[in-house]
């Protein structure tokens, strides 16, 4: 998933989640990163990279990072041109969505089903207690924890440091990446070992793939050992993703919407939104409006399982008509907020419908 649609479901850039590696190992799998070095042009403001440095780390200090933790990450670092590259690779946006079956297929089939799957059955005796204090159900979780790192099997090698200095230096979106900086030297300062400083050329990181000041916000200690460990503890990481989405506003008891037939000739676009999203307009404007699923039933829109006639749902057919539709409720929306896609909210509902089966 690119970039730029994690970065348009960002609620507060402040609260930023999940500029997280996309679901390939591509990215990271660039064998070498070239150094612009220490002379390095001006960007941010006519300044050095060095001068940016100094800059960042009186802002940190101002903030109560220590001076040996300041000194410790930022000394010796430079630009990382590859990261440049990266971000300035990231695709506009389309003004045709291209079809979402063949992203379905690609990122829920067999392979990682059959991985969740596995884990699950693993770490099932961890997962009721998660999923009574966070109400989010354990497959929508590994869905997330899937659809990110492939259940932790790649996390990304970029220096995290050397990323988000090099992002917030470039310049184009400088208060993210600047605040993201800091928030990594302050979780060095809180204890984060140095050497777990890796993770994607977007400065997110852990089975998650969290940004810094979501793990300093919502990282969560599954286990009771006293520690956030979303680096190498599924339990840590399956915490973490239920309080995320607790903090989003997931309704207990709800599923992320269902699958739904259509009567013959029936016009979805009818009943499209006439709403305008605050944010990820694009991607909420193709779903159709809010209504209760009693009253799709009235219109001959059937769920194809059990939904709460009082439920409110909204009519989404990706593909247009002939093509498989969905119902989808409030926590569609909380998972869209992980990353404001719809390619990626319904890969991750589908998949953990699968898991769960």
């Amino acid at each position: 998933m690119t970039l730029s649609s994690k970065l348009r479901c960002l609620r507060h850039p402040s609260l930023a989640v999940a500029l997280a590696l996309a679901p390939t190992a591509s990215v990271d799998a660039q064998p070498v990163v070239q150094d612009i070095g220490q002379n390095a042009p001006q960007t941010v403001a006519g300044q050095t990279f060095q001068a940016y440095l100094q800059t960042v780390g009186a802002r940190a200090r101002r903030e109560g990072v220590s001076d040996a933790t300041v000194s410790r990450v930022l000394t010796g670092l430079v630009p990382n041109q590859r990261v440049i590259e990266l971000d300035s690779a990231q695709p506009s946006r389309s003004t045709t969505p291209p079809p979402i079956a063949p992203y379905i297929a690609q990122h829920v089939g067999s392979s990682i089903i059959a991985r969740g799957r596995s884990r699950y059955a693993e770490l099932s005796g961890m997962l009721p207690a998660i999923e009574r204090r966070y109400g989010v159900p354990a497959p929508v979780l590994f869905a997330i924890w899937g659809h990110e790192t492939n259940y932790g099997s790649y996390v990304g090698d970029f220096d995290l440091a050397r990323s988000l200095a090099t992002l917030a230096w470039e310049g184009r979106r400088r208060a993210l990446f600047e605040g993201e900086l800091v928030a990594l030297l302050k979780m060095v300062d809180q204890g984060v070992p140095t050497y777990r400083l890796k993770g994607s050329w977007a400065g997110a990181f852990g089975y998650p793939q969290f940004l810094p000041s979501v793990y300093l916000r919502l990282a969560a200690d599954g286990d009771g050992n006293g520690t956030r460990d979303i680096f190498s503890s599924p339990a840590d990481t399956i915490a973490s993703i239920a309080n995320y989405f607790r903090d989003a506003g997931w309704r207990p008891g709800q599923p992320w919407g269902v699958p739904a037939s259509l009567p013959p000739g029936f016009n979805a676009n009818a009943y499209a939104t006439k709403l305008a999203a605050p944010s990820c307009d694009r991607v909420h404007a193709r779903h159709g409006q809010w209504k209760t699923v009693s009253e799709w039933r009235s219109l001959g829109v059937t769920p194809q399982r059990a939904l709460g006639g009082e439920v409110l749902a909204s009519l989404f057919q990706p593909d247009g008509p002939g093509t498989p539709a969905y119902l989808l409720t409030g926590n569609y929306r909380v998972i869209l907020q992980y990353n404001c896609s719809n390619y990626y909210a319904l890969s991750v509902g589908l998949l953990a419908d699968e898991i769960a089966r």
